[in-house]
């Protein structure tokens, strides 16, 4: 992209002075009691938006490891800080409504009763986030090699996962470019 992903305006030149970081740090928060973020070498960058917006900054030590090793950093502090559960989301994508994240927790709580590890939402045949993982998901991610990826490890217990369907493309949509960002200008947001 050129720039931090996170720090990019959501939406796309609205003037509301958000970015992606605060709008997902926004979503979540009415759903979860406490939004953990992890940052890299961009900790500096994140920390002002982070704090402002009520979140907690976990920094990851060995951020060259890559996105897995994020995700492990920031699990150890879901478990240090006493939970045994977590919704987790990705900084590059736009933030999904809130009838989603009502329905993807919801569906959590139905799928603990069956023996699920984790909810996954899907729109149109395609995962998405955020996803929701049970205590036997975050220590599967944990037990896992740093080298390894969460996509990798999701079809590897894909028995223990409960796949829903939703009516939200931003789940799936990914932000990976410049003409991806721009693309995001001509979606309709309520």
């Amino acid at each position: 992209m050129g720039s931090d992903k996170a720090l990019l305006p959501w939406p796309p030149a609205s003037g509301r002075g958000q970015t992606f970081l605060s709008a997902a740090i926004a979503a979540l928060s009415p759903f979860t009691d406490m939004v953990i973020v992890v940052a890299g070498e961009n900790e500096s960058q994140l920390a002002p938006v982070v704090y402002s917006n009520g979140a907690f900054l976990a920094r990851n030590p060995t951020p060259e490891l890559g996105q897995f090793s994020s995700l492990q950093c920031g699990l150890h502090e879901v478990l240090n800080r006493g939970r045994d559960a977590a919704m987790v989301t990705l900084v590059d994508r736009p933030p999904v409504a809130a009838g989603t994240i009502q329905k993807i927790s919801a569906a959590f709580e139905s799928a603990l009763a069956t023996n699920k590890w984790a909810v996954v939402p899907e729109y149109q045949g395609t995962h998405g986030h955020p996803i929701v993982i049970g205590r036997e998901m975050i220590e599967a991610f944990l037990k896992a090699s740093a080298t390894a990826n969460a996509r990798e490890i999701e079809h590897q217990h894909q028995k223990q996962i409960e796949y829903i369907s939703v009516d939200d493309p931003f789940i799936a949509m990914n932000v990976d470019t410049p003409q991806d960002y721009e693309k995001l200008s001509s979606v309709v947001i309520s």
